[in-house]
């Protein structure tokens, strides 16, 4: 999740092991590059996946910092805590779906609308899309 504009990019992975958390790191560098949006830090969890060797050197490769939330400390993780209150909320338990499949078939439609149509009251009632410039208009 972008700090600033809070665009996200989320996918529903089998597991997290380091290999898998390298892998969706690098495809989420390509969306937010293509939105214009330029990574700096990562700001991860204490996951054994996020201490791995591989991932450090797909960080440093990259030149990107990495921070870590204090272990016990979900607010410093805000944005992303309430992210995940919102996706349980109005994704995953928000209808009775008849089955998981049917569930992770409706994620990327609820991820687009949470992006492009959904306001957000940090954002003064606006999406995300609408703190991104290469995105404007693009709310389709």
């Amino acid at each position: 999740m972008d700090d600033h504009s809070r665009l996200a990019y989320n996918e529903i992975l089998p597991d997290e092991k380091k290999e898998t958390a390298v892998a969706f790191r690098r495809r989420a560098q390509v969306f937010f590059t293509a939105t214009g949006i330029t990574v700096e830090r990562v700001l991860t969890d204490n996951g054994s996946c996020y201490k791995s060797l591989l991932w450090r050197d797909m960080l440093v490769t990259a030149g990107i910092a990495h921070k870590r939330t204090r272990p016990y400390r979900p607010q410093t993780n805000g944005k992303v805590e309430r992210f995940n209150r919102t996706l349980l909320d109005e994704w995953a338990y928000a209808y009775p779906y008849r089955s998981e499949t049917e569930r992770r078939a409706a994620f990327p439609r609820w991820l687009h609308t949470y992006n492009h149509h959904r306001g957000h009251t940090a954002l003064a009632g606006h999406p995300p899309a609408s703190r991104v410039p290469n995105l404007l208009g693009q709310y389709t």
